[in-house]
């Protein structure tokens, strides 16, 4: 049946959500956990997720009471590093512990549904709900997947199935004493108002190019910040990039400093620049002014709404540089361009340095 705000779903005592996928996902999905906390606040809230979420939080405040930590499997998550290979065994095993747990209620918030739907409806709860893709099985309670949807929203209406109401639109997360001695113990105290920039992400196609980072970062550095840079282990070289195009020095953070250092680091900066990828939601989350460089249709899915603290940019690049295909037009395009397409090039670049600088001057007030 086509979802629908429901009625709240009575006797519950544990519900489980499937939301396994990245950093920024776990972001958008924060309001639709603090709906259902406040819908069933006697119910314990079990993230099925990955290692990292186990990691980020515990002993975090925030509406999950715990993670379950799924196995990798196809459509679901990969195997991070020292995990072993995706296997059926492993996920038998896993579905089999989990239907001990006797959830009441199930949410897929992980997407279209075709793998994660089976996943959902292997907990064996009394009632499930989700999203549905036109290649996915139906859930009890489930709502068309349909591309272009603020992710907020979308998970919004996903607890709304389940009768949960929202209690804001904006994702919250709260720095820890823990994050923030990390990044103190990293980063001393500040001598200057510090900038973080961003210049990765995962999909090429959302990356603007590692040389405007650069000017921006000269910018930042002549008008009296200290620039950091941030990123993972297997983006060191792009941002050594942004390093050496740089005239002036900034400081390159890759590798020093844990998700949680990060959001330390983070809740102490003036302004984080960065592509469309989880830092720039984590800094949003934590309440810290972002510049976001976004394609277009990744920013009517992906943006931030608030504008007094936040200035998302666009790029109105519609047909890939190397193709020419316009990649806004298929139905589940690809976040940066379309599935289609098989080019992995930047779509942002036609976002201009100046652009980016008067956006970072407009939050700062200088």
């Amino acid at each position: 049946m086509i979802g629908k705000v429901r009625d709240l779903v009575a006797d519950v005592e544990r519900i489980a959500v499937l939301r396994a996928n990245a950093l920024g996902d776990f972001i958008f999905a924060l309001p639709a956990l603090d709906a259902l906390r406040a819908g069933y606040p006697a119910a314990e809230l079990v993230l099925i997720g990955a290692p990292w979420h186990e990691r980020l939080l515990r002993d975090r405040p925030g509406p999950v009471d715990r993670v379950l930590v799924v196995p990798p499997a196809h459509g679901i998550r990969p195997a991070g590093s020292g995990e072993p290979e995706p296997a059926p065994e492993s996920m038998a095993r896993f579905l089999d512990a989990a239907r001990r747990e006797r959830f009441d209620l199930a949410l897929q918030m992980h997407g279209g549904g075709a793998n994660s739907n089976p996943l959902v409806a292997g907990l064996g709860a009394r009632v499930t709900a989700g999203l549905r893709a036109e290649d996915a099985p139906p859930l009890d309670r489930w709502l068309r997947y349909v591309y272009y949807q603020p992710e907020v929203v979308r998970y919004l209406e996903v607890a709304g199935l389940v009768g949960a109401t929202p209690t804001g639109l904006v994702p919250r997360l709260a720095a820890t004493g823990a994050d923030l001695a990390e990044a103190y113990a990293v980063l001393g105290e500040p001598e200057r108002p510090r900038i973080a920039l961003h210049p990765g992400a995962s999909d090429p196609r959302r990356r603007w190019p590692a040389d405007r980072f650069a000017a921006v970062a000269d910018e930042l550095v002549a008008e009296g910040y200290e620039v950091l840079l941030t990123g993972t282990p297997e983006e060191r070289a792009l941002v050594a990039q942004v390093v050496g195009a740089a005239r002036h020095p900034v400081r390159s953070l890759v590798g020093e400093l844990s998700l949680g250092g990060l959001i330390g680091c983070y809740a102490g900066c003036e302004v984080v620049v960065a592509n469309d990828t989880g830092p720039v939601h984590v800094a949003a989350a934590l309440g810290t002014p972002t510049v976001g460089i976004f394609w277009v249709g990744n920013m009517i899915n992906c943006a931030v709404p608030l504008r007094a603290r936040h200035r998302p940019i666009a790029s109105w690049t519609l047909n890939c540089p190397v193709c020419g295909q316009d990649c806004s037009r298929e139905l589940y395009p690809a976040r940066g361009g379309g599935a289609g397409c098989p080019h992995r090039v930047s779509f942002v670049t036609d976002v201009p340095v100046v652009e980016v600088l008067a956006a970072v001057a407009d939050l700062t007030g200088r």
